[in-house]
């Protein structure tokens, strides 16, 4: 199951079924989960966990130290869940110590062609990276996020769970849960609602989303004051729950 010209460290980690293709490297302190396939001319590099049936096409560079000057060799993490599908010269990073250490991507996740992530960032589950889109360092994404084509993300900033963004758009913000995004600078272009009934919210759950975005979004107030309303309702379901925390989670200000 490992090619005769792939280099694998002694200390690396494979499961028994692990695929390694010609000319790629694994590196120290490296584990790959069960099922997983890493083609040819793959760098990994440890310390790394990568989860159940991973896989990895040619040319991608996975637990890479990061591109941050302060970076002084110190042994931070790169951790994958299950089932993520990595495609041609990704660059994933590993963490800084100067935040979280470690750059955690959950499962079921695509990363397309020549996407990157950068350090310490965290990418939750079911999410697609289309082409070339770069993740500053220290960046949040939700669960179910899509983001377009060429699309670039500032450092530190939040997108919240269903989001989608798209191709070409500049994110300097934090974009709240359940939005569609687009431009340079990236703004606000209503609910991604076509995402939501895709994923079965029922109809309860978009009528209230549309009237949370009204009043975020169509009213004028500041979102102090958008905050107070949305805490008013009676009504409150999970769905919305989750609109108000991406919200409340702000650091740099909501797109807008």
């Amino acid at each position: 199951m490992i090619h005769p010209n792939a280099i694998v460290d002694p200390s690396a980690r494979l499961a028994d079924d692990v695929e390694i293709g010609p000319f790629t490297v694994i590196g120290a302190d490296v584990e790959i989960g069960a099922g997983s396939r890493i083609g040819s001319h793959v760098v990994i590099k440890g310390p790394s966990r990568l989860g159940r049936r991973t896989r990895i096409f040619q040319f991608a560079s996975v637990g890479e130290d990061c591109q941050d000057k302060k970076y002084a060799g110190e042994p931070t993490r790169l951790e994958m869940g299950d089932d993520n599908i990595v495609r041609e010269g990704a660059t994933l990073h590993r963490g800084t110590v100067q935040d979280r250490g470690v750059t955690t991507i959950g499962s079921r996740n695509l990363f397309m062609a020549y996407t990157h992530v950068g350090h310490d960032c965290v990418i939750g589950d079911d999410c697609i990276l289309a082409n070339q889109v770069t993740l500053g360092g220290h960046v949040k994404i939700g669960d179910y996020v899509i983001l377009g084509g060429l699309v670039a993300v500032h450092q530190f900033c939040h997108v919240g769970e269903h989001a989608m963004c798209g191709g070409g758009s500049i994110v300097t913000k934090d974009v709240p849960a359940y939005l569609m995004i687009n431009g340079h600078p990236a703004q606000a272009h209503g609910l991604n609602l076509v995402g939501l009934k895709r994923r079965g919210f029922s109809r309860e759950a978009l009528h209230a989303l549309t009237d949370a975005y009204r009043i975020v979004y169509r009213q004028g107030l500041t979102l102090e004051q958008a905050l107070e309303q949305l805490d008013a309702k009676n009504a409150r379901l999970p769905e919305l729950d989750i609109f108000i925390a991406s919200l409340r989670a702000s650091t740099r200000g909501i797109t807008r």
